[in-house]
């Protein structure tokens, strides 16, 4: 490569590790998501793989097998291009394609190197992730076959499969991104649209679709170019065979399709970058946005003091212009996927989902406005410390936001959730009331909550937006402070003391401490009512701390 390009590979590959490493939560995430997802499958792989590699070297299988293992490599090889690519596109479109200082880098610089150094810094990127576990898992199979092939071969495979797939990838995304950032009928629905594809890649996953497709083009794309690259495999597989020429192919094929990919994306990345934004209503204050705020102010004419109504409507307002602020809130939805196959096969919904959606609607309640009284303020902060806003009117004004909010989605779940449920009419009643009683209690508890723990700064809360959310703290004592309570309310309801005591006997019983820690229902039942009296008590408290907090807090 040449200078400039190589300048723009190291720069771009430099930031990005800088970003990773010097973020210890993204750190520890990946590192969790690596150990969860990665783990038990890397383990199972390197015990059977060179139990494997012995029995193929050792001819022990039929005509069938192998066909069969020619259609799981070439398949196989297909999908993993497809998935490549679909992982190029996205991180073009949430990050690549949004080169840092573009009035410096795009005039200082040619195009072309420009565009070929991103897509370079992409190729390491993704080589750092995928050549040590194809090196790891291909000389665990050649420890067993005996045979060196495998480990020179998966490097050659890796490089294919990326140099055929990110620069299509890089060139999709950045047609996307040009339409919902660019192209004003589009980016202006540039949010509702991707929150229908979020749900639908996410509803297909967890309603069984995502594996339909997957295996149709499993069993589709094997036989075409897309499954060259599965020859390599084969080829150093001993007593199986491949075919050189469909190998041969990949490997011209990969560099084809990436010297075609290139050549469109560097006038695709001119149109791109030097075009002006759209104008959407999210950095202005259009007619409708001041008339629903009028609205909103009429509605709220009759609800406490006016300094708390200025305090509701402004978070309110502000989290319009700015939705990607209550990112967060939504993150429990995920949850969600573990559920939605359980409720297809019955039918409904089962008792405890019903359950977990009102806790849900009230553990969001709180978080929408309430959970970083004073750390939302951002710049404003020392003005309004220093105006005649008191602490009582900005407390009651984030929980009013909260609340006007919460309460009417927390009445619809309660009834949506109880009616789609088995719960009798009584229960649902008194589902009902508890929901809505906890979607006011809760900004009460947020507020005081996010007073002792707030946070100033902004963070990232996708590759290349930042928002001022909430502090880790405040999460964790928050949602505890939901949770607990409520698990402890379902404890008592259910009387599983009993139960809870039983195992927690039999779990004690293979601990140094053996048989002689017991635990009573009895005792069970009084931890229990404790933790819900002192949940009950908990919103009051925290809504006196949070005034007291606001009206004496000191700027350093």
């Amino acid at each position: 490569m040449s200078g400039p390009v190589t300048a723009v590979t190291r720069t771009e590959c430099r930031r990005t590790i800088r970003t990773v490493a010097g973020d210890r939560t993204k750190l520890l995430v990946l590192a969790g998501i690596a150990v969860v997802a990665f783990g038990p499958i890397t383990a199972v792989a390197l015990l059977l793989l060179p139990a494997l590699g012995e029995t193929i070297a050792a001819g022990e299988f039929d005509a069938e097998t192998v066909a069969t293992a020619t259609d799981v490599a070439t398949s196989g090889a297909a999908i993993g291009w497809l998935f490549l690519t679909l992982m190029a596109a996205i991180r073009t479109v949430t990050t690549v394609a949004d080169v840092d200082e573009p009035a410096c880098l795009l005039v200082s610089t040619r195009l072309r190197s420009v565009v070929v150094g991103v897509i370079g810094a992409e190729l390491v990127l993704f080589s750092l992730w995928f050549l040590p576990a194809a090196i790891v898992f291909a000389a665990a199979f050649a420890s067993g076959a005996g045979t060196v092939l495998p480990v020179v071969v998966a490097p050659v495979l890796v490089v294919v499969l990326l140099a055929g797939s990110l620069p299509v990838g890089f060139l999709v995304g950045i047609w996307f991104r040009h339409l919902i950032t660019v192209y004003e009928p589009i980016a202006r629905f540039r949010t509702p649209l991707l929150v229908v594809l979020a749900v639908a890649y996410f509803g297909s996953i967890a309603t069984g679709w995502f594996d339909v497709v997957t295996a149709e083009l499993f069993s589709l794309l094997g036989d075409g170019p897309l499954g060259w690259p599965g020859h390599l495999v084969l080829l150093a597989v001993p007593n199986v065979g491949g075919s050189s020429v469909a190998a041969a192919a990949a490997v011209v094929g990969a560099v084809g399709i990436a010297g075609v990919a290139v050549a469109a994306a560097v006038p695709s990345a001119r149109v791109h970058w030097f075009a002006d934004p759209a104008r959407t209503a999210d950095g202005t204050v259009s007619g409708s946005s001041t008339a629903g705020s009028s609205r909103l102010e009429r509605t709220l004419s009759r609800v406490g003091s006016r300094p708390a109504r200025t305090v509701a409507v402004t978070a309110i307002r502000r989290t319009r212009r700015a939705p990607i602020r209550l990112a967060y809130a939504a993150y429990p939805l995920f949850g969600a996927l573990f559920f939605v196959q359980d409720v297809i096969r019955m039918g409904r919904l089962p008792a405890y989902v019903a359950v977990l959606l009102c806790l849900y609607a009230v553990w969001g309640t709180g978080v929408l406005f309430a959970l970083n009284p004073l750390g939302d303020l951002g710049r404003a902060l020392p003005a309004v410390l220093t105006s005649t806003l008191s602490g009582r009117d900005a407390v009651r004004g984030r929980m009013l936001a909260g609340s006007l909010v919460g309460v009417p989605l927390a009445v619809l779940v309660a009834l949506g959730a109880g009616v789609a449920s088995p719960l009798s009419l009584e229960v649902t009643a008194a589902l009902l009331v508890g929901t809505s009683i906890g979607a006011i209690a809760s900004p009460a508890l947020a507020a005081g909550v996010g007073a002792a723990f707030p946070r100033f700064g902004s963070v990232t809360v996708t590759n290349n937006r930042e928002a001022v959310m909430p502090s880790k703290s405040a999460f964790v004592v928050y949602t505890a402070g939901i949770v607990l309570p409520a698990g402890a309310a379902g404890l008592l309801y259910t009387e599983a003391a009993p139960l809870i005591a039983e195992v927690s006997a039999a779990l004690l019983a293979v601990t140094p401490l053996g048989e002689a820690a017991t635990v009573s229902p009895t005792g069970i039942e009084t931890a229990a009512w404790v933790v819900l009296v002192a949940g009950l008590v908990a919103p009051p408290v925290a809504y006196l701390y949070a005034v007291e907090r606001f009206d004496r807090y000191v700027l350093e």
